[in-house]
């Protein structure tokens, strides 16, 4: 398509819509070089008008409450979604897609919810719909996997992709102490939310996730039927084992090919080796390890949140948009969510995965615990690699026994861990982390 320049409409302008305008405007040069077209910032469409323009310059009709003059505006190109949710956000994408525009968003938990319907959508209208600042913010691993590993046959990939998470296990790793404390402290620097469920819980992790995966293996997993658990669990004494025993605690997201035909997409809190990279990947930073069976262990680290570092990644995508516009670039959507692509791989379901595992029972103090346990787990085929048992506690006479496991069925374990927590000798629910070896970092 011949065109001098390309318009660009913003639906939200909150802290990264504010990073996309700063770049747009004051990076033009650079972009229109970068995109071989000039790209104009036309419209934002905002809530409510701002007072202040925290120092972005741009004339006054540039800015408007109703998202229909960006949606439905004929003379703007690009929408860029920033308003975040999911049911305004898919009604506003959808609408621009059946008018022909292309797409840029940040939205991952829209993606995970309907993406194949919109990735659809896009492909039926032959445009397209970009979307790498909603995994990593900064980390360029969306276009990565699209792009620069399309000749690989991806082995694995493990992901610490909420800063959130990761602050809060570093402060609990470094200093000591319990999570609850460090929730409060990471609220009042920023880094979680008023209502953090979202990313304590792993959610936010498991919708980043399935991105990913599904760019990776062509298949567009059910969010329900991923394995997703939080770090609320997790306890100092948990961080103080694990560091005993050569360990830090990660809230990681896991995505490996386990066959040739099965591929395992889980999200919770795991043991690394304390020396491998990701272990070290501290405070809110983000850091992604693929291997590709071509290309081999790849590290990618960054801000995986934040304004400058996000829009970054919109800007990014908003030149990709202008080069499908040009004709520079194909703007078909990946194999995950083509209508004509069939995944080659099936999802491995939690109970089918095979893996090591940590241990952590209050038990009471008393000859016969440890033959106990090992015996329920050794009828369920887990040998024990290593056990620690610490001094009893005199208030209950109780104390701490960790055991770390090798390989094992899950199936098993969670058959094993029921008739353990069952044993009068077992004072309450026992703790049990996955441990990942193999990580290549």
């Amino acid at each position: 398509m011949d065109k001098s320049s390309i318009n660009v409409g913003l639906l939200g302008w909150g802290t990264v819509g504010t990073g996309v305008s700063k770049i747009l405007l004051s990076q033009s040069g650079l972009i229109s070089q970068n995109a071989g077209v000039e790209l104009r910032l036309k419209k934002i469409a905002k809530r409510t008008l701002p007072a202040l323009r925290d120092g972005v310059d741009f004339p006054d009709d540039c800015l408007t409450t109703d998202p229909s003059e960006v949606v439905d505006n004929p003379e703007i190109d690009i929408v860029v979604e920033l308003i975040g949710g999911v049911t305004d956000s898919r009604d506003f994408i959808g609408r621009a897609i059946q008018n022909g525009k292309h797409v840029v968003t940040a939205n991952k938990a829209l993606l995970a919810e309907h993406g194949g319907e919109l990735f659809r959508l896009a492909d039926e209208n032959r445009v397209s719909l970009n979307f790498e600042a909603s995994t990593a913010g900064g980390i360029p691993i969306i276009k990565t996997l699209r792009e620069s590993f399309a000749a690989n046959r991806i082995q694995s990939l493990y992901g610490i992709i909420n800063g959130t998470c990761n602050y809060i296990l570093s402060q609990m790793h470094e200093g000591g102490v319990d999570f609850k404390v460090v929730l409060k402290e990471a609220q009042a620097k920023g880094y979680a939310e008023a209502d953090p469920t979202l990313d304590i819980e792993g959610h936010d992790a498991a919708q980043k996730l399935l991105l990913l995966t599904a760019l990776a293996y062509g298949m567009n997993a059910p969010s329900e039927h991923i394995h997703v658990e939080g770090i609320t669990k997790i306890t100092q004494q948990d961080i103080q084992y694990a560091r005993e025993l050569g360990y830090v605690i990660k809230l990681l997201a896991i995505g490996k090919l386990n066959s040739a035909k099965s591929v395992e997409i889980r999200v919770h809190p795991t043991l690394l080796p304390m020396q491998s990279l990701l272990a070290n990947v501290g405070g809110a930073f983000n850091a992604v390890c693929v291997i590709g069976d071509a290309v081999g262990p790849t590290l990618f680290y960054g801000q995986g949140a934040g304004e400058m570092p996000t829009a970054s990644a919109v800007v990014a995508d908003i030149i990709d948009a202008g080069k499908s516009i040009v004709g520079d670039r194909d703007s078909r959507v990946s194999r995950a969510w083509r209508t004509d692509a069939k995944p080659e791989v099936s999802l491995c379901l939690i109970d089918d995965i095979e893996t090591r595992y940590y241990i952590r029972s209050v038990v009471q103090d008393k000859p016969g615990v440890l033959a106990q346990i090992s015996s329920i787990l050794g009828e369920h085929r887990i040998s024990i690699a290593s056990v620690i048992q610490k001094e009893r506690y005199e208030t209950d006479e109780t104390a701490s026994l960790v055991i770390v496991t090798h390989m094992a069925s899950e199936k098993n374990m969670q058959f094993a861990m029921k008739e353990i927590d069952a044993l009068d000798v077992v004072k309450g629910a026992s703790q049990l982390i996955r441990i990942e070896e193999e990580v290549a970092f």
